[in-house]
């Protein structure tokens, strides 16, 4: 994909932005690679981690100009047909059933925010900025929302899309986008280090923790949801991986895909 480098190591994909020259800025081929390569990824099962990363000093810049200014000219329906190739491709990420973990090297603006939101897991620079950019356009972040709002929470995003202040790595941090800042030269030991807690777990457990989150976030305890986790948790102990794992643990030996 001339757009993207995606390489498979073990039970790890890589795919990486590479389009450094416009600071990794989408545009229809970017969008279009993306959400191919999620969508392939998240239906192999021999992966348990994929890791989202960048060329160059930018992670995502947000819309390529040119792009921008080809739809400068576009109709509503055009307008509308464009935005759900976005959306699509933003839910291809986050709805990937394998972990994703977001590789964040350098800013990251207006739709590459989305890029970060919908990741599971992001480490990012100490140098790294970012800005929810759209209103100095006079647009709105309305397709990257739901994950941001899920991400940053309700009352940050409402600052941050209306001001459309750049914030720090560690300003991410404290509103909950991202989970750890570090020094350029430790970024890519952390990011093997969260890699290594992933895929040392359970395959299909970490599919189903993800899952689970996504399906009880903001959701009313309600006696149907304890029903639905019991049936859950029940499911998982009498398959073939949980079997396995609590008796590896009971008797201090390794689970097969520790040695596979």
């Amino acid at each position: 994909m001339p757009s993207l480098h995606i390489t498979t190591h073990g039970h790890v994909a890589r795919v990486t932005l590479n389009r450094p020259e416009v600071r990794n800025a989408f545009n229809e081929d970017l969008i279009a690679e993306l959400t191919a390569a999620f969508t392939e990824l998240g239906q192999r099962a021999d992966l348990r981690a994929i890791v989202l990363a960048a060329e160059g000093k930018a992670f995502c810049a947000g819309a390529d100009l040119n792009w921008m200014k080809a739809m400068a000219g576009y109709s509503w329906d055009e307008n509308h047909a464009d935005a759900t190739k976005l959306a699509d491709m933003l839910w291809a990420i986050y709805s990937c059933p394998v972990p994703v973990i977001a590789r964040v090297q350098g800013d990251v603006y207006a739709g590459g925010v989305g890029l970060v939101a919908c990741a599971d897991i992001v480490v990012a620079v100490d140098a790294a900025g970012f800005c929810l950019s759209e209103a100095k356009l006079g647009l709105l972040p309305a397709t990257i929302g739901p994950y941001v709002v899920k991400a940053l929470g309700e009352q940050a995003s409402r600052r941050y899309f209306v001001t459309a202040e750049r914030f720090t790595a560690a300003g991410a941090k404290a509103l909950g986008l991202v989970h750890e800042v570090v020094a350029a030269d430790a970024l890519d030991a952390k990011v093997d280090e969260l890699v290594a807690a992933v895929t040392a777990n359970g395959p299909a457990a970490a599919r189903a923790c993800k899952q689970l989150v996504k399906d009880v976030a903001s959701r009313e305890i309600t006696p149907e949801l304890r029903d639905n986790t019991a049936r859950r948790i029940a499911d998982i102990r009498a398959s073939d991986e949980g079997r396995e794992g609590v008796q590896s643990f009971l008797t201090k030996s390794k689970p097969s895909w520790l040695t596979s």
